[in-house]
């Protein structure tokens, strides 16, 4: 019939390459990865081309639509606790640990680029789905927390933490070539206030377990990928609040009494089996020293809300994405949308907004492979609160963009709209972040130093940039101050939008950098996303277009 002519839809956005067309992202490998890992590099073009694929697409596609199942039981009665996940998942999965993106770079040599390879590698990932790769954060994540143990019980699990073979099976850890593990802090009457858990831990010397052993009861109201094979808890012992490794399975091959009680039923993230469960006298090996168990458990969460950062900034540059290709082949109204004066504002503004994600999270994992500790604690803390909580109202406005087509789920922006809130939530919401800014800022002076130092390196590329730099410097006595948490929130966006000016300046193209200041330091922009100054040009507008996504 020629009613259905098909004419003016876009075609798939299938094929693309996602690293090489990513400009961001393939210069800050290029700074950060292959001076120092050629072949590194080369792999994260290999998994660029991989992560644009059609087939990938459909397995996270499948993954995200066919939710996990909580097994209870056996058919017989007997107690199973286990979760079945679709097949693409576990393809997904073992994609994931076979381009090293768990534990593996703490086991490389300090200054080998590892972190940041792995950072670039779980940008490009991330971009497929993000659900599954909650357990590879937490996997990555649990190595400094395992440094505070007795080296005869973490090493074994570090080596199988850092593997490039995925084992999704339960069985006992020297019996799986790699491993994953899992976290278990909050509890229903404390939420992101740990230190209010009631998870008791009671001394058992002599356990089935290598290690100082206890056995924990209690229950812990979120506790992501049950299917891992350990999870890092906080339980209250003698000496207050004690980080514990928590075995699924014991050495002996006896499944540990770790209960499910249900899966969380998620606005996003679907793919991931976040679930409830019950500690009944379960065995578990302490972890660093009783009572100190939160200092010992945020080493892994600062890792972890690195991830936040990277996740948030794949998840602003697959929006991005879709918006440009979409504007590039739609017309309306006699012209195509990107040729449109108002939908170039709005892209280049998304553009924007994601090349500053970008830089500033590759940054962040460089920082960690340059053992830059105090630069890292701080600007995590920033980029968790900033990133994050930008990554909704860009990804709205990047479905907007594709008008009815975005809000169906069959173009992928309708899934990335779901996930776009999660990382501004999870491991600390944006209150608990700003506050940790402030906390950072008044006990860890060198943090706010360390940023200083990083800040004057974009020193007279222009005057608002000079002053807003000036600015940072009295944060020292701002968050000391009686008011310091009323103000939190606006130090912390000041402190974040700053430092992603200076990296821009020193590491973007003058369009994109200027751009950016003009929009966001010297304040030439609304308060929504294309409301950029006409007085940026048509020839910057046109090159932050163009850089964004490669015709």
């Amino acid at each position: 019939m020629r009613t259905h002519d098909v004419t003016n839809q876009v075609p798939p956005l299938v094929g693309l390459d996602v690293l090489g067309a990513d400009a961001a992202l393939d210069e800050a490998v290029a700074r950060w990865v292959r001076p120092h890992d050629a072949d590194g590099a080369a792999a994260l073009h290999d998994l660029g081309r991989l992560a644009g694929t059609a087939e990938v697409r459909t397995w996270a596609d499948q993954a995200d639509r066919v939710t996990p199942l909580l097994r209870t039981h056996s058919p017989t009665g007997e107690r199973l606790d286990e979760v079945e996940y679709h097949p693409a998942y576990h393809r997904l999965m073992e994609v994931a640990v076979g381009e090293g993106l768990t534990a593996e770079p703490w086991t490389r040599p300090e200054g080998s680029g590892a972190h940041a390879r792995r950072a670039a590698g779980f940008v490009l990932w991330s971009q497929v789905e993000a659900g599954h790769l909650c357990p590879v954060s937490m996997t990555y994540a649990a190595v400094p927390a395992l440094a505070h143990a007795d080296p005869a019980v973490a090493d074994p699990w570090v080596a199988g933490l850092a593997s490039r073979a995925y084992d999704g099976a339960l069985r006992p850890r020297a019996e799986k070539p790699g491993l994953t593990l899992g976290m278990g802090m909050t509890e229903k009457q404390g939420g992101s206030d740990v230190r209010a858990n009631t998870t008791r831990a009671t001394a058992a010397p002599d356990g089935p377990l290598a290690g100082d052993t206890y056995r924990l009861t209690g229950h812990k109201w979120f506790c992501s990928a049950p299917m891992s094979d350990g999870f890092l808890v906080l339980a209250q012992a003698d000496a207050g609040p004690t980080c514990f490794l928590l075995p699924r399975v014991l050495d002996d091959g006896a499944r540990n009494t770790v209960r499910l009680q249900r899966l969380k039923d998620k606005l996003g993230n679907r793919s991931n089996a976040s679930s409830e469960i019950e500690l009944d006298d379960a065995w578990a090996v302490r972890v660093g020293d009783e009572g100190r168990g939160v200092r010992t458990i945020i080493d892994m969460v600062a890792s972890t809300r690195l991830d936040c950062v990277l996740g948030s900034s794949a998840t602003m540059r697959a929006a991005l994405t879709r918006a440009v290709h979409h504007a590039r082949h739609r017309s309306a109204f006699g012209a195509r949308l990107l040729d449109q004066p108002l939908m170039r504002n709005v892209l280049t503004d998304l553009a924007l907004e994601s090349e500053a994600a970008t830089v500033l999270a590759l940054r962040l994992a460089h920082a960690v492979d340059a053992g830059e500790s105090e630069l890292g604690r701080l600007g995590v803390a920033l980029g968790k609160f900033w990133v994050c909580k930008r990554t909704a109202p860009m990804v709205a406005e990047a479905l907007e963009c594709l008008g009815g087509n975005g809000y169906v789920e069959e173009n992928g922006l309708a899934r990335l709209y779901r996930e776009a809130p999660l990382n501004s939530i999870w491991e600390g919401s944006g209150n608990v972040n700003a506050l940790d800014v402030l906390r950072a800022v008044a006990r860890e002076p060198g943090t706010l130093a360390a940023l200083g130092k990083e800040l004057a390196l974009a020193r007279g590329h222009d005057a608002a940039l000079d002053a807003a730099i000036d600015a940072c410097d009295e944060v020292g006595s701002l968050a000391v101050a009686e008011d310091a948490p009323w103000h939190a929130r606006r130090v912390v966006e000041r402190l974040a939008v700053t430092l992603q000016a200076a990296l821009l300046v020193q590491h973007s193209p003058g369009p994109v950098a200027d751009a950016f200041v003009a929009s966001r330091v010297r304040g030439e922009h609304g308060a929504v996303f294309g409301t950029l100054d006409a007085g940026l040009g048509a020839a910057t507008v046109a090159a932050v277009l163009d850089r964004a996504l490669p015709a």
